[in-house]
């Protein structure tokens, strides 16, 4: 459904017919989705141009779409190497086909759930050097970890893996914007047989970045992280906030 929403041509006709349904309750998932695929191409963008980070490990990839994480990464340093990482066999299958790296770099799959991290940097290790700085993307994934401590235990294994100067850029749901909307499309999602999701609050997603330095402007929609210039003025806040940490 996130490819459909952001104009993606790899999806299918039931995330058409849910996506639909969806939107007709919360018309602004649409704008959540576009925005959260923009800060996903800010944050890689800052991270390799500015931060010189060379290696990335992207969990929860979904369907790929424009601005992939190795796309954005490899344009600036075609050397690159990113580990991306999905449960869904679909995704797999697109992933093989779409996810090709440059001569100079790298890209790898990994078929593996959240919920095992260990096994997940087991595997990144054979593409990625955990003795160099990565950066960890967890953009849109955490929200199906329904469970607070789980989902904290979790980053913190993620984290405890990487060596400092690393990052970790992470995005997920709220309803502090739209409130009911967001609730609403949730149950839509809920009753049709997805995969059970939560809401955090801002401060609970910004717990998230324990032990990191958050960098400026903190955890914020990502409509408002860092924004390119407009002539529209500051874009208007959407249901999902963000923040990108560097580990010490």
């Amino acid at each position: 459904m996130w490819n459909y929403w952001v104009g993606g041509k790899d999806h299918y006709a039931i995330d058409r017919e849910i996506g639909d349904k969806i939107v007709e309750v919360f018309p602004d998932i649409i704008e959540v989705a576009r925005q959260s695929r923009a800060f996903l191409a800010r944050a890689v963008t800052y991270l390799t141009r500015d931060a010189g980070v060379r290696q990335f490990l992207d969990i929860g990839t979904g369907l790929p779409t424009h601005n992939n994480t190795h796309e954005v990464a490899q344009r600036i340093a075609p050397e690159a190497r990113v580990v991306y990482v999905d449960n869904d066999p679909l995704v797999l299958v697109h992933a093989e086909a779409l996810l090709t790296s440059t001569p100079e770099g790298a890209t790898a799959y990994i078929d593996a759930d959240v919920r095992d991290p260990d096994r997940i940097l087991a595997e990144a290790a054979r593409t990625l050097d955990f003795s160099r700085p990565i950066g960890l993307m967890m953009l849109g994934i955490m929200g199906n970890v329904v469970d607070n401590d789980q989902a904290y235990g979790i980053m913190s294994t993620l984290l405890a893996a990487l060596p400092s100067g690393s990052y970790m850029a992470l995005n997920d749901g709220t309803s502090v914007v739209h409130g009911d909307a967001r609730e609403e499309a949730i149950q839509v999602w809920d009753e049709r047989g997805g995969a059970p999701y939560t809401s955090r609050t801002p401060a609970q997603i910004e717990r998230f970045f324990d032990g990191l330095d958050l960098l400026d402007p903190g955890v914020v929609s990502v409509s408002r992280w860092r924004p390119e210039d407009s002539a529209w003025g500051i874009p208007k806040e959407v249901d999902a906030f963000c923040g990108l940490g560097r580990k010490p």
